[in-house]
This record gives C-alpha cells, sequence and structure tokens, in this order.
C-alpha cells in the first residue's frame, strides 16, 4: 500500500515537471504567470514559517516559537540585519522558553 502512494506521488511530481518544461515559452512570458512564478516561492515559506511556529502536532499553539517569529518581525521592521534578527529571534525564544 505504502509503495503505491510513493510511485503514485512520485508519477505526479514528474509529471508536474514535465508540465512545467514542456509549457510553450508564449504562456510562461506572459506577466501574470511570471508574477505568480516569482511569488510561489515566498508564499510556500511563509506557509512553511507559520505552521512550525504556531502548530504542534494537529493543535494551535502559542509558545516560544511564537514569540521569537514576533521578535524577529520586530527586528526586520526595524531594518536590523539578517545575522541580528536570527540571534534576536533565538535569544527571545530561549528567554520565553526559559521562563515558562
Amino acid at each position: 500500500m505504502i509503495w503505491t502512494v510513493v510511485l503514485v506521488a512520485s508519477l505526479c511530481c514528474y509529471l508536474l515537471k514535465y508540465i512545467g518544461l514542456a509549457a510553450p515559452p508564449a504562456i510562461l512570458e506572459r506577466p501574470a504567470v511570471r508574477r505568480a512564478v516569482e511569488l510561489v516561492p515566498a508564499a510556500l515559506l511563509a506557509a512553511l514559517v507559520v505552521v512550525q511556529a504556531f502548530t504542534d502536532g494537529s493543535a494551535l499553539v502559542l509558545d516560544a516559537r511564537a514569540a521569537g517569529l514576533g521578535a524577529a518581525f520586530l527586528a526586520l521592521l526595524l531594518r536590523a540585519p539578517f545575522l541580528l534578527v536570527l540571534l534576536v529571534a533565538g535569544g527571545t525564544a530561549a528567554l520565553v522558553n526559559g521562563l515558562a
């Protein structure tokens, strides 16, 4: 059963990749398609961050990870360098986790 799922998923991934490669350049050069293709990676990354920060298994949670994410957001709003953003987020999460 599990191998069937793996093989079907692999085939679907291959076909999706093939469709992207086989698409005519005229379709890919349209402004709407180009803009969507540029935004998809950022949307996927944002979705992964939200899932990792606000869930534990199948439950929604607010814990130290959410505090770290909020601190990182504030640091980004203040135009802090990326390394500082990481340190602020990690430090805030560690502090909140230590207080809990």
